[in-house]
């Protein structure tokens, strides 16, 4: 059956429990991680009278308080899952249901007497969602891999999903890296009226929230206490949601403030602490198990796992993090993170708190110094010498680049942004390690022409604000939330809560004025630290940024494993045909000889070579190496009960969690 064939792909996202449904022209497939209503929490989902199915993905934190109103208003629920809101909401308020939604999720919808299907994702985009459209078949999947095992998609590059890769080393629009495969992009929903003549209607995505900042010179500006007291309420608050569970609840902890913050909350709202998990790079400037111990003893927990992440680590989950993330991975550290999360798997934890978004909401990233350094040359919007700086960096970091092309980029993205130079340097790779083939199917194509970002809105907002806009729609959940957190997470089977991801923190920080970001010129994540303070010992709230890195590309290139001599031999990489043949060539004979050493971003390049090639075999049948190919037939296939209708498609279900 092409449901249960789709489901059983998405196994490791839902090992507890299956479930289907079916009508005419339409079915849905769910699997589940039971972690709220363990008993009664089974999926497909329906309201009273069974017209309005679901099948849900990830939690609603504030269940028990919706809950609670719908039922005033006379709903009737029949389990404990926080995922039977999402029908209940539907009857009460229609497509003006997402308003009343908060939390991490997607999920599909069917009003069989409407004939009308919503699907939605959660604001910030934290759970994964894809569809595709082929004739008047659509098929939809928390991973890509269910919607190629349906059979009727095809598994071919599209080159500038692949493009997206090199110039920001992240996913952070609709597009894939697989031809004819969307996003839904975080804070939108996407309906398709199954009523109407003809067939399907075209899917029709909308926007239903976004980031928003008060114009520029009028955000709050409170006192010192008000300031801390505020966050500290809204974190808090945060914190104490995302341990609602019907199971324990572990935590992330590396030696910085913004894990070490999130351990010490959950520990004070809790009454005591939670067990903690940590990555050990072997090299020490990268090593952060002690900052986290130190952490760990000041919180007063004692259940600290420490993973070990050498560079045999790296190559050893290298195919499972490609295999898990559907797309090339240039940042190595994520298969360290896919050993942290087996770590979790094996001690029997389902769910665990991390610290992803403090950075993207409070300036913690170098790139936002630099920026403000730089922007204090500018006079409001009016003069701004800070742009043709910013322009003459980049055209050095990229002689073949124009001025007219960087000024082209800035106008996509109402940039400069604090993160250009950056994507600049990482872009170098493209120039580096491109062939033919790339460029010409590239046809002038650049990733910045498929962002989704508001630019009206944006110029209104003060120049830190802008950036961190930019961060938060594309940073985060491109790289962050995806190849750093759901999916090497839930290809472990364990679910990742963010409560700086929080609706209410986000709206604190957005509505705060940017020197309580970052003050100065040095104090990144100024509130935050203030308000760590509290919990923590000096040492620790003040601790720098330091990025988790795992070793780059040399690590696993200098004396590569045979798969990774396998892709990069002249044959595979014409093959595949994305790549300079001679120049791989070239870096990889240098980092052999141990004769040069290439810098931070030739590196992160060279290592998306290897990603790419990797990527191309395991979805793409390259036969580049000798490692097994992704199945993307786990079951015997059997002809599909849904046939083709004028009426409606064939609908590929998305297998959840609840």
């Amino acid at each position: 059956m092409q449901l249960e064939r789709m489901a059983q792909t998405l196994v490791h996202r839902g090992p507890d429990d299956s479930g289907y449904w079916r009508a005419p022209g339409i079915g849905f497939a769910h699997r589940r991680l039971s972690i709220v209503g363990l008993n009664d929490g089974h999926q497909p989902i329906f309201n009273e009278d069974g017209s309005v199915v679901a099948v849900c993905n990830g939690e609603f934190f504030d269940f028990p308080e919706v809950r609670a109103r719908l039922q005033e208003k006379g709903h009737i629920f029949r389990t404990h899952s926080d995922s039977e809101i999402v029908v209940h909401l539907y009857e009460e308020y229609g497509e003006g249901m997402f308003e009343h939604l908060k939390g991490q999720f997607a999920f599909a919808l069917f009003d069989q007497k409407r004939r009308l299907v919503l699907m939605a994702r959660d604001r910030v985009g934290i759970c994964p969602l894809f569809w595709a459209k082929v004739g008047d078949f659509f098929y939809f999947g928390s991973e890509i891999k269910a919607i190629l095992a349906s059979g009727g998609v095809e598994a071919a590059p599209d080159l500038r999903g692949l493009d997206h890769l090199f110039t920001f080393f992240a996913m952070g629009g609709a597009r894939t890296c697989f031809k004819g495969v969307n996003a839904l992009l975080p804070g939108h929903y996407l309906r398709i009226d199954l009523a109407r003549e003809g067939g399907l209607s075209e899917p029709e995505v909308r926007r239903y929230w976004d980031f928003d900042f008060p114009d520029w010179g009028e955000e709050e500006n409170p006192t010192h206490q008000d300031a801390v007291d505020g966050f500290e309420e809204a974190f808090a608050r945060a914190v104490n949601l995302r341990l609602r569970a019907d199971v324990p609840v572990a935590g992330y902890l590396s030696g910085g403030v913004d894990s070490a913050y999130v351990m010490a909350m959950a520990a004070k709202v809790s009454g005591k602490p939670l067990a903690s998990f940590t990555v050990q790079v072997p090299d020490p400037s990268l090593d952060e198990a002690s900052e986290a111990s130190e952490a760990a003893n000041s919180i007063g927990e004692t259940k600290q796992t420490v993973i070990r992440a050498g560079a045999d680590l790296i190559s050893e989950n290298y195919a499972g993090l490609v295999s898990a993330a559907e797309s090339p991975v240039l940042d190595t550290s994520s298969a360290a993170l896919l050993a942290l999360s087996r770590g979790v798997h094996a001690q029997g934890y389902k769910t665990v708190l991390a610290g992803e978004g403090a950075d993207e909401g409070f300036a913690g990233y170098l790139w936002f110094k630099i920026r403000k350094a730089a922007l204090n040359l500018d006079i409001g919007d009016a003069f701004r010498p800070s742009v043709a700086i910013g322009r003459f960096a980049r055209k050095i970091q990229s002689p073949e680049t124009s001025f007219s092309e960087l000024a082209r980029i800035d106008r996509m993205i109402d940039g400069p942004h604090a993160q250009s130079l950056l994507y600049n340097l990482v872009a170098t790779a493209r120039q580096r390690y491109y062939g033919d083939g790339m460029w010409q199917g590239l046809q002038g194509h650049v990733a910045y022409e498929d962002l989704n970002l508001d630019l009206e809105r944006m110029k209104r907002w003060h120049p830190l604000n802008r950036s961190l806009y930019l961060g938060y729609k594309l940073h985060l959940p491109g790289l962050l939330l995806s190849h750093k957190g759901d999916r090497v997470g839930m290809a472990n089977s364990v679910e990742l809560r963010y409560p700086f991801l929080d609706e209410g923190v986000i709206a604190y920080g957005e509505r705060i004025h940017p020197n309580w970001k970052l003050k100065g010129f040095k104090r990144d994540k100024y509130l935050i630290r203030q308000a760590a303070h509290r919990l923590l010992p000096p040492q620790v709230a003040e601790r720098p940024k330091a990025m988790f890195r795992a070793p780059l590309a040399e690590s696993f290139l200098a004396t590569p494993p045979d798969f990774v001599r396998d892709l990069l031999s002249p044959e595979s990489l014409r093959r595949s045909g994305y790549f300079d043949v001679e120049a791989v060539r070239r870096d990889c004979e240098l980092i052999a000889k141990g004769e040069e050493s290439l810098n931070q971003f030739a590196s992160l390049g060279l290592g998306g070579v290897v990603a790419t090639q990797l990527w191309h075999h395991l979805y793409m049948g390259g036969n580049l190496c000798e490692l097994p190919e992704v199945d993307l037939n786990p079951m015997p296939a059997q002809a599909a009960t849904l046939k083709r209708s004028s009426a409606a498609p064939s609908m590929a279900a998305r297998p959840a969690v609840a």
